[in-house]
């Protein structure tokens, strides 16, 4: 019998998808979230673990794709304009954060001894927090478009762009290259300004062209490929020039992100990310050193506990100076305590300039890497307190107790529209329960008799205390988009048998809807605007049956229209739009 030929990494991909799947759901039964089980994934089967993997950089390279694609997605759910408004949080909170943190750092270094050149390097790198993991952590929770984690997520971008004057000062201190700084530096900038401007023009004038060619071509895997390209190609050319590869994944986004083609691609770019970012977990879990921790294990604990309080309560402290609530301060405090990713690339090019003893970027690593692992917990704790909390106010107590929630129907969101679907099937005696997030509304809406319970509609165990399971139709009439879409995927994985019927805020949210497979979808505006329309034809004379005529003709066109721009993108069926009112008997003018 011929001997069995097994491919290279068959093995090794079998070990690391099997301890995925058995982490995994251990950790999130456990409340801490995917994360933790992929890092404890990657510590099990690593040099110190089983030691099926003694190498884990061998692979740490491939795996931080994940990271870029990643920053590549969010990039898509960002409009440049929504970016600029978010440039107080980002160029502001966030370069507040990195240089106080990296000062505090940097003397605590020194006080345990080191060197003020290897105590700035040590500080500044702790002064970063992990991109990967925090967005990661928000996505999980449904809160990356919260007010706290749009912070979260500016103070990250800064850090993003910080790594490169970080990594330019690492040139400075390097003692071998004093005498060529300054043009080396000179030059650096200059070619990262070029490159920049680059992946801007080429976002913003190249790629919808690219992506509208190969649409006509009919193949869609060459769609995946070029989302593929787009993020991975940018990254590479920002890494070439000593930015950050994530950095650059996040601008072509950016610029794709008003894009007819954004929700395709970011449909092309899931699978792939998911599955990159798992893998960046565990080898980032399979090179923590356990020796070297228990060696120097009351220098590594007394760093972690000092690195994460003193990162909190300075992020707890800027954000209230800059605005946000105390329960938001909390929360930014806790999701961005750690160290991050770039620690790792700060640490070893000071290792190679000889700065940085290999020792310590060892235990600095294994630091950051204790810092991750520990952050789930302080999230879960602020959960569990921030409940207890809640539970002291009577009128909140009441709300969130879902007393007798089992509706036919779940409303999501009580606002104007809310309210009034809700008149419609309660006057036929349907069983109808609300769900809201704001109290004043809530308690508006209690006075008239109506049923209606504080939560975040993007949790699953929320939705289920609210009635999800019985329900057979839930309604969701949020006026937030990217809430409204979270709340549509937790809704579809918990609830799959009942129906979603959704509130659009206009025609590209529609089709966005239409997109995600809801049941039913109308723009808040469609039906009001027909009826507005019907009222001046019949001011202005036209009679009854002829203004029947004209209201099922935009029926039918506006059908259609949705039709094809389903297919061919936003500006398809623009044909269907009346110039005239059309006449049956073809008397009317054309169009100049």
């Amino acid at each position: 019998m011929a001997e069995a030929h097994v491919p290279p990494f068959f093995i090794e991909t079998i070990v690391v998808l099997s301890a995925a799947v058995i982490a995994v759901p251990i950790t999130k039964r456990l409340g801490l979230g995917a994360v933790v089980g992929f890092l404890a994934a990657g510590m099990a089967i690593g040099p110190y673990g089983i030691g099926f993997f003694n190498e884990p950089e061998r692979i740490l390279g491939f795996a931080e794709l994940g990271v870029v694609l990643l920053l590549f997605v969010i990039g898509l759910e960002l409009e440049p304009a929504r970016l600029w408004t978010m440039r107080r949080d980002i160029f502001g909170l966030g370069t507040a954060q990195v240089v106080i943190s990296g000062l505090i750092l940097t003397l605590g270094a020194m006080v345990f001894g080191l060197s003020w050149q290897v105590a700035l390097i040590a500080g500044l790198g702790l002064a970063l927090s992990s991109t990967a993991f925090a967005l990661q952590m928000l996505q999980e929770r449904g809160h990356l478009s919260t007010k706290y984690g749009q912070r979260a997520f500016g103070i990250l971008l800064l850090q993003d762009m910080a790594i490169v004057p970080l990594l330019a000062m690492v040139s400075i201190l390097a003692p071998a290259e004093a005498d060529v700084e300054e043009a080396s530096i000179a030059m650096q900038v200059i070619t990262v300004i070029a490159a920049v401007g680059f992946v801007i023009f080429a976002g913003r004038f190249l790629l919808s062209p690219l992506f509208q060619l190969l649409t006509a071509s009919g193949a869609r895997e060459l769609m995946i490929a070029a989302a593929l390209l787009v993020a991975l190609g940018s990254a590479g050319l920002m890494s070439l020039v000593g930015l950050s590869m994530a950095l650059g994944a996040f601008l072509s986004g950016v610029m794709l992100a008003e894009s007819s083609y954004r929700h395709t691609l970011e449909a092309d770019i899931e699978p792939f990310r998911t599955m990159l970012m798992g893998l960046f977990f565990m080898t980032v879990g399979m090179a923590l050193e356990l020796d070297l921790i228990v060696a120097n294990w009351q220098r590594v604990v007394s760093a972690v506990v000092l690195l994460m309080l003193t990162k909190g309560v300075l992020l707890w402290g800027l954000s209230r100076l800059f605005g946000s609530s105390n329960s938001d301060a909390l929360r930014v405090a806790v999701t961005l305590p750690q160290g991050g990713e770039f620690a790792f690339v700060l640490f070893s090019t000071a290792t190679a300039a000889a700065i940085l003893p290999e020792e310590t970027a060892n235990i600095l690593s294994a630091i950051v890497i204790l810092t991750m692992l520990l952050t789930p917990l302080g999230a879960v704790g602020l959960d569990f307190v921030a409940e207890r909390m809640k539970k002291r106010g009577d009128t909140t107590n009441k709300i969130e107790t879902f007393e007798d929630a089992c509706p036919s129907v779940l409303i999501v969101g009580f606002g104007r529209f809310g309210m009034m679907v809700a008149q419609m099937l309660t006057s036929e005696g349907i069983s109808v329960t609300a769900l809201d997030n704001k109290p004043d509304r809530i308690n508006y809406a209690r006075q008239y008799g109506y049923k209606v319970y504080y939560g975040d509609a993007t949790r699953p165990d929320v939705l289920k205390a609210a009635g999800g399971d019985s329900a057979t139709l839930i309604a969701l009439c949020i006026e937030d988009d990217r809430v409204m879409k979270q709340a549509i995927l937790q809704i579809r994985s918990a609830f799959p048998n009942a129906a979603l019927y959704c509130r659009a805020t206009d025609r590209a949210h529609a089709l966005d809807l239409t997109r995600l497979g809801v049941d039913y979808q109308i723009r808040e505006t469609f039906e009001s605007s027909l009826t507005f329309g019907r009222k001046a034809l019949e001011f202005l004379g036209l009679p009854a049956d002829r203004i029947d005529e004209v209201e099922d003709d935009v029926r039918k066109r506006d059908d259609e229209r949705l039709t094809l721009q389903l297919a061919g993108g936003d500006l398809a069926g623009s044909d269907k739009l009346h110039q005239r009112t059309p006449r049956d008997d073809g008397k009317s003018e054309k169009p100049d």
